[in-house]
């Protein structure tokens, strides 16, 4: 750990909690958040629907992005100050800016899956490798195939990963890389041989009779889906960091109390912010696919005392 991250966290730390709940009323700080259509991303939207950022003197203010990497080149401009990305692009925003993960939300392997049509040859074949036996697939029936997903992401990981355990790699198979939405339309309409997506557009492609050939946890593909902030924004503002973080790991408290009473208001963002049309039963399975980590289990993501 770099001596100005390891300074940023300590100081992050302590002054979450020292941070009272309600913070005394003063001009409210300002924040552009970057978030993707996701869970994790409801969080933030609902605290500034329902006025929940007012107690922590916060004005935010969503920046879409369709995945990971348009964050990440979005950052040097800052566009956003604080937001949430998957792992992979998190590392190429460390390697590129020096960017920091400032917490995580939840390890998002659960909702990375790797789908096919009903009648894919693919589903023939099971427990190839005995190691995961819950993976379908073998290189017989995978060699050669298109898949469609969006490059340098989670998606793409866990992809690489099944591909990995059956004994193939990215280069045994044809990758088009596309955004999610996209990947999702062209699937649809017979496009490719597989699909690799993560939720809530795993929601939807199980809601069109799409079949998991596996997902992070079938292969052993673990997905950080972390909060991130630029180094600049960092050393300069840590309290500003760290009460977001105050109101994020708050928002995770409240969600893990309330789990799948949260479904409407859900499936409400989805369709107002993300553009997305989910049933309750989908928004539910969302939800339950998503064990968020709160403040304690993120200081024991953060202790490197071993």
């Amino acid at each position: 750990m770099s001596r100005s991250l390891a300074k940023l966290v300590v100081v992050i730390v302590v002054w979450m909690l020292l941070l009272p709940g309600t913070l005394p009323a003063q001009t409210p700080t300002k924040l552009n958040v970057s978030h993707q259509p996701e869970f994790e991303s409801f969080l933030t939207w609902q605290a500034i629907q329902d006025g929940t950022q007012k107690k922590y003197n916060l004005d935010m203010k969503l920046v879409y992005f369709d995945s990971g990497m348009p964050q990440v080149e979005a950052l040097p401009a800052k566009q956003w100050e604080v937001g949430a990305v998957g792992a992979v692009p998190m590392t190429m925003a460390a390697l590129r800016y020096q960017a920091y993960m400032i917490g995580m939300t939840h390890d998002d392997g659960f909702n990375n899956f790797v789908l096919v049509r009903p009648n894919s040859d693919i589903l023939k074949a099971k427990g190839h490798n005995p190691k995961y036996p819950n993976m379908y697939g073998s290189p017989e029936t995978v060699k050669g195939k298109t898949v469609l997903t969006t490059t340098v992401s989670s998606g793409h990981y866990v992809l690489s990963t099944w591909l990995k355990r059956l004994g193939l790699a990215d280069a045994d198979v044809k990758i088009l890389n596309m955004e999610q939405g996209q990947a999702v339309a062209a699937f649809e309409s017979g496009q490719g041989d597989i699909v690799s997506l993560w939720a809530p557009f795993t929601m939807t492609g199980l809601s069109k009779g799409w079949k998991k050939v596996a997902n992070g946890e079938d292969c052993d593909g673990i997905v950080p889906l972390v909060l991130i902030t630029s180094k600049e924004f960092g050393d300069k503002n840590p309290q500003q960091v760290a009460t977001f973080l105050k109101m994020y790991f708050d928002q995770v408290t409240r969600q893990k109390k309330e789990t799948i009473q949260q479904a409407a208001q859900y499936q409400k963002f989805l369709k107002e912010w993300a553009g997305m049309e989910l049933n309750m039963d989908m928004c539910k399975m969302d939800i339950e696919l998503h064990p968020m980590y709160d403040l304690k289990k993120n200081l024991e993501v953060f202790d490197a005392s071993k």
